[in-house]
């Protein structure tokens, strides 16, 4: 075995251009990746940054894919973001930090049949009420829907500081207007300073 090595050695070391060639080549793939993974990252921004998306389109997902287009939205908007739904997800099916630090916990409700689909209720509310705080450490917490709530539903909201997204605003969120937060009454105030604290 040792003489093997040393055989490889003496013959890489007479043929010494091999070894440059390789790190040549090895050097080329490198510069190749980098750019490509480089410019797939800026038409991901750019495809983000453009997401416009019509209340139709959203009713035709399933809520799987619903939960992906709004952490995609939030993304848009400036957020980091992660889609959590599923088992186990605590009543938090995108999870996001917001440009101004502030932390959202937002429950998708998709009705395929859009607002006459049945009305989100209040017990979905009391769910999140439970958990975005407590378990996501929320600043804002939202249930949003592409349907509508029902009539105890949104005073029940507004009493315990929960959110409620419903077709209307969803689709002019969707649509690229404003930021989910501008659209919103009582957000919390920034988590980061400003340059006049």
């Amino acid at each position: 075995m040792i003489g093997l090595i040393a055989a490889v050695v003496q013959w890489l070391l007479t043929h010494w251009w091999v070894l440059v060639l390789a790190a040549v080549v090895a050097v080329a793939i490198g510069v190749f990746w980098y750019q490509r993974a480089k410019q797939r990252a800026e038409w991901e921004r750019v495809r983000a940054a453009a997401l416009r998306l019509r209340i139709a389109e959203l009713d035709e997902l399933d809520h799987r894919a619903f939960e992906f287009a709004v952490r995609d939205l939030m993304r848009r908007d400036g957020c980091e973001a992660e889609q959590l739904g599923g088992a186990g997800d605590n009543a938090c099916d995108v999870r996001a930090v917001d440009p101004a630090g502030r932390v959202w916990a937002i429950q998708c409700k998709h009705r395929r049949d859009g607002d006459q689909g049945s009305a989100v209720g209040v017990g979905v509310l009391q769910q999140v009420n439970g958990t975005a705080r407590q378990i996501h450490g929320a600043d804002v917490a939202v249930v949003l829907t592409n349907g509508r709530f029902s009539s105890k539903a949104i005073p029940w909201g507004k009493q315990h500081r929960i959110h409620l997204v419903d077709r209307r605003v969803l689709s002019e969120w969707a649509s690229g207007s404003r930021p989910l937060w501008d659209l919103l009454d009582r957000i919390p105030p920034s988590r980061r300073p400003s340059a006049l604290s």
